[in-house]
Parts: C-alpha cells; structure tokens; sequence
C-alpha cells in the first residue's frame, strides 16, 4: 500500500528536474553577474573621471550604479559560489547549461570591455577627453570578468565540458571582423589622404591621421584578439562542426565578399576614368582608397582562411569552395542585370540626370571580376556526369538546388514588378516615362537570374541520370530489403535505394561486432557500395531479402520466404 502511494521517481524525472535547476541557476547567475559588473563599471568610471564630481548632477544615474553592485554583487558572488563547489560533480560539470553559460559571459564580456577601450582610445586620439572616465571604468570591470570566465573556462577541475569551442571560435570570429574592419578602414584614409594630396583637393577640418589612427587602434586590438584566440587557445586545431562553419563563412565568404567588392569597385573607377569623365577627376577618384584596401586585405584574409579549409574535410574544403562559388555568381549575375538595363537606357530616352554610360561601366566592372572567379571556382569542364564510383557531393547538391530555388523567387518578384509596372503604364498614360524606362531594371534583373537559373537547372538535370535508375520489376522483383549493418548503415541504405529501389528498413545489431583485424579478412575491397551488393543481388528473385553488412568486408545476402 506505501509503495503504491508512492510518488513516482526514476532516472527521467531526475534528469529533466537537474536540467530545469541548471537552466533557472545559471540564466539567474547571467542575469546577476551582468547587473553587478554593470554597477561596478558605472562607479569606477566616476572614480576615475578627472575634474569632475562624484555625483556629477545626475543623482539617478549614481544610485543605479549602487544598487546594481552593492545588491547584484553580492547575490551574484553568493549564487557563483553555491555553483562552483558542486562543479566537481560530473553531473554537473557536464550540464549544457554551464557550458553555455560560461561560452555566453565569455562572449559578451569580451565584446563590451574591447568596444569600450577601444571608444576611450578612439575619444583620446581625437583629443577629447570628457567622459572618458566611464568608457575606462566599464572596460577595466568587463575585462575582469572576461578573463574570470576565462580561467573557469579552462579550469582543470571544474572548466566545463560542453560547448568547449564556442569561446575560442567566438573570439577568433570577433577578432578577425574588427581586425580586418580596422584594416581596411585604416588603410583607405591613408590611401584617400595620398589622393587628395596629389589631386590637390585636400579637405579642411579634422586631420586625416587621427581617423587613420582611430582605424589603427581597432586593427590592432582585432589583430591580438584573433592571434590570441586562433593560435594560443587552439581555434586553428579545432575540428568540429561549429569551427568549420565560422572558417568557411567568416574567413572564407566573408573575406570573398570584401575582395571581389574592392576589386570590383578599383576596376569600376579605372574604367571610369578611361571612358567617362562626367565628373571632376577628385570625385571620380573617390572611392579608389576603399576600393585598394578592401581587395588587397580581403584577398589576403580570404586566401589564408581557404589554404586552411583545404586541410580540414572534404565537406569543409566542398563548402569553402561553394561559397566562392556562391558570390563569383552574384556579382557576375548582378553586372549582367546592369549591363542590360545600361543597354535598354542607351536604347530608350533616359531620364534626366541619368547617364548609362556610368550604369553600363559598373556593369562591366561586376561581371568582370565575378565571372572569372566563379568560372575557376566552379569549373564548368570538370562538371561532368558523376558515376557510381564517384558520386556527386551532397555540398554540390545543395548548393545547384540553392541557386535555382533563389533565381527563381527573384525572378518571380521581377516579372512582379514588370507586370506592375507595365498595368500602371496602361492605366495611367500622363505619368513621365516610357515603357523601357520602367522595366528596364527589372528585366535586366530578370535575364540574370533566368541565365542562371536555366544553367543551375541544367546541370541538376544532366547529373541525375548518374544515378543508378530502379531496375524494371521483371528482372528485379525486390521490393523489401531488411538490411543489418555492423557500422554506419547509411552508405548500404542509400545504395540499396539506388540498385533496387525497394523499400529499406534497417536494423541495429546489439553485439556491435568489432571490424576484423587487419589481414584476417583480407583487404577492404575497392569497388564501391552500390557495385558490390548490385553483384550481390544479381541472382536473387525474392520479394524480401536479409542484407547483412560487415564486420568488415563481409556482405551477405538471404532471401526471404513469403
């Protein structure tokens, strides 16, 4: 009767009431320390402010600061220290909550206390020096609980054991954003500065040093975050998912886009400069310090980050490939688009104040840059059918269906907005413009994305047939495979898809057998999945068959009765 009144309890109920204790302490925990640093800040900012009270006028704003550190401090150091001594607990120190939250205050903290000295540099360098105080206080504060987190982090004992990576990666990430924004910002006034000096058209009002040094001191400060976290904290030894994703989209994409845009725009104002002198030779030249530094410095940063995706996987070496892929089509498809509503302005009566002589040079400019890249990126040559020994990459799928699917949304819009535009024409005859005025871009858009969408389909279409097709029923009657697979199953299931057809359904044998050591069951045959059990099943005319894969090299097939 005691036992049937009992409440229920058990290994499930446990986990779920720990997981919802760790997400409650350690978002509160969060929660807390950001109130108390927050506080803190505020109050030693005060301290430190030079020729200035301590209340300052603004009685709100002191007691804030109090009340979030002598009341958030103190709970906060209470809960952190409950927290801390039950970490030598496995349990414990292995919840995803604590790996979050140390990834999370890691993070944040880094970024608030680098952007305020990094605000104090920049307010000093220009000369102003009033409420300095408090960006100071703020870093100094925020810096002490980053390199807190840092040591529970990488704590021995009790340092967490999920989500290990996210810090290193989240730093390399930061520090590699505002290091090469720096850079390239940096970088521009000194070649905008050389420019005006020798065009003679200098402008009055703030040295052009001091945006160079402000840009300087974020490069730098970008620079040592990104060294420190890539190679002291071992982000450039990381493999796993989220590491390779940053590399391909940060310092891969990202820099591409950088580059292909600098070297886009340098190319754009050289043409200009040859064949369209509608403006003074200062404003033509305008762009051109931007244009050197994002293509030198994105192109130095894209092409070290690709040199170490060419090391990692072949999904990771796939992926870093498509994505240049990715934007040599963009901004190859965006100067086609140009290049015809350039054509139909030159056809038709442009408006005021318009000249297509400008339209059509970006035009060129685009597609001259992306179009080489995406041709070496993509190899259309190499495009060939896949076969069965070499099947076509996932990465290369995704990314054919990708394209075509955005092509054709964007098409959609455009013809959208040409049948808009083309009814408001109709309906409305007193307003200014011609029918080619109003479509031409849109329906310079709409040939880009339908040349790519046509090719994108096309290829899809040509590489299908490299599937093996369903075999006819007459010389093939399996229609029900049960296959049993000693390691990964995948590779049997998709090529048992591939040779018959049938309906698969995979079993998980329970012994889990150990792969054969080498030479006991000779070598692991070359000839692929799909080839081998296609010879397997040659012979066989049952409804339903048993495959059995592995240990090893071992493939057996049994037909199943009825």
């Amino acid at each position: 009767m005691t036992a049937a009144l009992a409440p229920a309890s058990g290994p499930g109920a446990g986990t779920v009431q720990r997981t919802v204790r760790h997400l409650v302490v350690y978002t509160l925990l969060f929660v807390l320390v950001s109130i108390a640093a927050s506080g803190a800040g505020a109050l030693l900012g005060r301290l430190l402010g030079i020729g200035s009270e301590f209340v300052a006028g603004d009685v709100a704003g002191l007691a804030q600061g109090f009340a979030f550190f002598l009341i958030g401090g103190p709970l906060a150091a209470i809960l952190w220290w409950s927290v801390w001594r039950r970490l030598g607990e496995p349990a414990e120190r292995s919840s995803l909550a604590w790996g979050l939250y140390v990834a999370a205050m890691y993070v944040v903290s880094m970024v608030i206390s680098t952007t305020s000295l990094l605000a104090t540099l920049s307010e000093l360098i220009a000369g102003r020096t009033a409420g300095w105080g408090m960006t100071i206080g703020g870093a100094l504060v925020w810096g002490a609980v980053w390199f807190w987190h840092r040591w529970m982090w990488r704590h021995p004992g009790k340092g967490p054991l999920r989500l290990t990576p996210v810090p290193a990666v989240a730093g390399t990430v930061y520090g590699l954003v505002i290091g090469t924004g720096g850079t390239v910002t940096a970088l521009a006034a000194l070649f905008d500065s050389a420019v005006e000096a020798l065009t003679g058209t200098t402008a009055v009002g703030r040295p052009w040093w001091v945006f160079a040094l402000q840009a300087l001191a974020w490069a730098a400060a970008g620079v040592i975050l990104w060294l420190w976290h890539w190679f002291h904290e071992g982000g450039r030894r990381l493999r796993s998912r989220l590491a390779d994703v940053a590399l391909v989209v940060a310092g891969v994409l990202g820099a591409c886009v950088l580059a292909v845009t600098g070297w886009g725009t340098l190319l754009f104002v050289i043409l200009r400069l040859a064949f369209d002198r509608s403006e003074p030779v200062s404003e033509l030249l305008e762009p051109l310090g931007f244009a050197v530094a994002a293509g030198a410095v994105g192109t130095g940063v894209w092409l070290y980050h690709a040199s170490v995706a060419a090391r990692r996987t072949e999904g990771t070496r796939e992926g870093a490939r498509l994505v240049v892929c990715g934007v040599g089509l963009a901004a190859a498809a965006t100067g086609i688009g140009v290049v015809v509503d350039s054509l139909l302005a030159l056809a038709g009566n442009t408006l005021a104040g318009t000249d297509p002589r400008t339209l059509l040079l970006g035009g060129i400019s685009a597609l001259a840059v992306g179009g080489p890249l995406w041709w070496r990126s993509w190899r259309p040559g190499r495009a060939g059918r896949t076969t069965a020994a070499a099947p076509e990459p996932a990465g290369r799928r995704v990314y054919l269906i990708t394209v075509f699917g955005i092509s054709a949304v964007v098409a959609l819009v455009t013809l959208l907005v040409i049948g808009y535009r083309v009814f408001e024409l109709l309906l409305d005859g007193t307003t200014p413009g011609s029918l080619v005025d109003r479509i031409r871009a849109p329906f310079g858009l709409l040939a880009a994305t339908g040349l790519v969408a046509g090719y994108h389909f096309s290829v899809w279409r040509h590489e299908r047939p490299a599937v093996p097709s369903r075999p006819p029923a007459a010389s093939r009657p399996i229609g029900h495979i049960v296959l049993v697979s000693a390691g990964d199953p995948e590779p049997w299931r998709r090529a048992a898809e591939e040779v018959t057809g049938a309906r698969i359904t995979v079993w998980t044998r329970a012994d889990a057998p150990a792969a054969p050591e080498a030479g006991r069951e000779g070598p692991e045959p070359e000839e692929p999945v799909a080839a081998r059990l296609e010879r397997a099943l040659a012979d066989v005319r049952a409804d339903r068959v048993l495959v059995i894969a592995g240990p090893g090299s071992k493939l057996e097939v049994i037909a199943l009765a009825d």
